[in-house]
């Protein structure tokens, strides 16, 4: 056998051990981020499969909180109430369409996790329980937009055109319904030339000649860009983030896990 095969044999014998190690080492690797990603879906605090939990959160003071009462921001109350409330959400996010309890069959795609309570489910939204706190004087609130999932841009700004006539509540609460999510994220999208198919969903609610106006005015573009650098200066993780005065909680939480929070600053 001349050198030159018994060298191509001797390259081969290493090389195919060493190639079928690697495989099992991708195959491996591979195999533990799907789980992850799938683990992360599955956590009934996670916002998006993006971010570790066991990450240590970012330190928010109580006067940072406070100060946002203070900017243009879409916010109900002031900063002399006992307990302040931020949320950094997504119309286009399904894991705020959970936790705004709109949406009754979000829990399909997301998690047997997020079924309500009225649904037979065990999850409590905590965005309509935080809005009774609002609605007694109890509480404050501050909305503020990030594109945890990208699709939200002309849902958003419909929002802030409704605010301007003190319908933010209604139109919030059918953009996150079950056909409001499915209009932002297959029909409208980020598309500025559906203004008026926007418009139309929310006419039951607001004028839609007037939101329609708004949105094709590009009044509210720029907004979208500033709530987003606030948000991340507050160390937003992933849609939606709440914070309950200077705790964060990252996450479409159960209401029942951030009572505690609640009740402690009403004390």
């Amino acid at each position: 056998m001349s050198e030159k095969v018994k060298s191509s044999k001797s390259l081969q014998q290493f090389l195919v051990p060493a190639l079928v190690i690697v495989a099992i080492g991708l195959a491996f690797l591979s195999g533990t981020l799907l789980q992850k990603v799938k683990n992360y879906e599955k956590d009934g605090n996670v916002g998006i499969a993006t971010k570790d939990t066991t990450e240590a959160q970012p330190s928010v003071s109580l006067d940072t909180i406070k100060n946002l009462f203070g900017k243009d921001l879409i916010k109900f109350g002031d900063v002399d109430r006992k307990i302040l409330f931020v949320e950094m959400a997504d119309p286009s996010c399904p894991y705020c369409a959970a936790a705004d309890g709109k949406n009754h069959s979000i829990y399909t795609s997301i998690g047997e996790n997020f079924r309500l309570t009225a649904d037979g489910g065990q999850y409590v939204a905590p965005g309509p329980e935080m809005k009774k706190l609002v609605d007694s004087g109890q509480a404050s609130y501050a909305y503020i937009y990030y594109p945890g999932h990208g699709n939200g841009e002309m849902g958003m700004k419909a929002l802030y055109c409704a605010n301007e006539k003190g319908k933010f509540w209604e139109a919030h609460d059918l953009i996150m319904s079950d056909a409001g999510y499915t209009l932002v994220n297959t029909t409208v999208k980020n598309d500025k030339t559906k203004s008026g198919t926007v418009a139309d969903f929310l006419g039951s609610v607001i004028d839609p000649s007037f939101i329609k106006s708004c949105l094709d005015s590009g009044k509210y573009d720029a907004r979208l860009q500033s709530d987003q650098e606030l948000a991340v200066s507050l160390g937003f993780k992933g849609t939606p983030t709440f914070y309950i005065n200077a705790t964060s909680f990252p996450g479409a939480y159960n209401y029942t896990d951030m009572k505690s929070a609640i009740d402690s600053a009403l004390k």
